[in-house]
């Protein structure tokens, strides 16, 4: 794109892909292209900015490399036209200093020395230009219009940058809103899976909420990171969900079940995982739903795992489980307080439980078990299961 011989375009955003900015792009304010020529010499200064301003470009004049640098901190230039060889710092001198400063500020430099390797080594430094006296006006005038062609494509290049990067950074929020929306209408449709679970198995009301808020400040006091934390949450809060496939005498029967029933309520695990390892954002969820009755000790099933074969979150699970069962109601005995479900989940630490999870366990206090617990049971209709951002850990002294 070749400006205006006496122009320069003042920067301006690149009309991006959507048309955006294109009334600015249309109205694009020009101004004449300012121009720093240095040279010692008086006659060759005035005469290449006479040369300038006849074509319209606005020019200032410095008398020597000193003079130049102050000049270029109080003004923005688009071209430098610099001496090579002056009294009183060098055009090489000033070329390295202006490059250090200012990359895209083109340098044309102007010498009498017929020397290829002084030309060279001025390309090198980072000159866009060399011009060799005495020269013909055209050839000046042409020298200056390429570097400002080339300063002006360095401009729309960044403008195009900045703006694709502001394109691109919209969408991306975007996508991370929409994948968020998504998500949460997920945790939406778990909470209303868990709510059917309720309806079925009444004995296990409130339980799954509850079992996941103690799951998720266990996870925090262990520092497990939130992502994890998210995945452990959505297993904990449908580890039951298998039950829904147990039929309703045996699932509702008040009494001791039979061996044989036993092993038919031993399912829900299997049928839970089948439920879920299909579901791409429920799949790593689908394996704490099938090792939350693990042991520590490998005594569990349906696997008998033990130790570290049983994955983090459903260690984590096993504690908070046996908190919540033994501080709720069962048909055949009544809640047990929580320094009562402290004794006993220290007592099985090795066994039942892993001794990790214990420790960290034993280190918060009674006053968060509590507080959920009231939460979850006093304020059901406005508690939300799956937000990370749960009040801080307390931890016992």
């Amino acid at each position: 794109m070749a400006l205006n011989l006496a122009t320069m375009e003042a920067p301006t955003l690149v009309e991006n892909p959507r048309g955006e900015g294109k009334a600015r792009a249309v109205a694009r304010l020009r101004r004449p292209a300012r121009i720093l020529v240095v040279d010692d010499e008086a006659h060759v200064r005035s005469m290449i900015g006479a040369t300038l301003e006849r074509q319209g470009y606005d020019v200032q004049l410095a008398t020597s490399g000193r003079d130049a640098m102050n000049m270029l901190e109080r003004n923005a230039f688009d071209l430098v036209l610099t001496d090579i060889v002056m009294q009183e710092k060098s055009g090489i001198a000033l070329l390295e200093r202006i490059h250090a400063r200012q990359p895209n500020l083109p340098v044309v430099m102007v010498t009498a020395i017929h020397d290829i390797r002084v030309a060279i080594d001025s390309m090198r430094r980072g000159a866009y230009d060399y011009l060799l006296k005495p020269f013909e006006r055209e050839h000046l005038v042409s020298a200056v219009q390429r570097a400002l062609d080339h300063r002006q494509a360095l401009q729309e290049n960044y403008n195009y940058q900045q703006s694709l990067e502001q394109v691109v950074r919209a969408r991306t929020d975007m996508l991370r809103q929409a994948m968020e929306e998504l998500e949460h209408s997920y945790d939406v449709t778990l909470e209303a899976l868990g709510d059917a679970l309720d309806l079925k198995d009444s004995e296990t009301e409130g339980h799954s909420k509850r079992v996941t808020a103690y799951t998720i400040a266990l996870a925090r006091a262990m520092g497990i990171a939130a992502a994890e934390i998210k995945v452990i949450a959505r297993g904990a809060f449908l580890h039951d969900i298998g039950k829904m496939a147990i039929p309703d005498e045996i699932l509702r029967k008040p009494g001791t079940l039979s061996p044989e029933e036993q092993e038919v309520m031993r399912e829900h695990c299997t049928r839970g995982y089948h439920m879920l390892r299909k579901i791409p954002f429920l799949s790593e969820a689908a394996e704490i739903v099938f090792s939350h009755h693990e042991h520590y000790d490998g005594r569990g099933y349906p696997s008998e795992l033990r130790g570290s074969e049983i994955q983090i979150g459903s260690r984590i699970f096993a504690v908070a489980d046996a908190l919540d069962a033994i501080t709720s109601d069962r048909p055949y005995r009544r809640a047990r307080n929580f320094d009562a479900a402290r004794e006993e989940i220290l007592r099985c630490c090795g066994t039942q439980f892993d001794p990790g999870v214990v420790e960290a366990f034993l280190k918060i206090h009674n006053d968060l078990w509590h507080e959920l617990r009231s939460e979850i049971t006093g304020q059901s209709k406005r508690f939300s299961t799956f937000p990370i951002a749960i009040t801080p850990v307390p931890v016992a002294i």
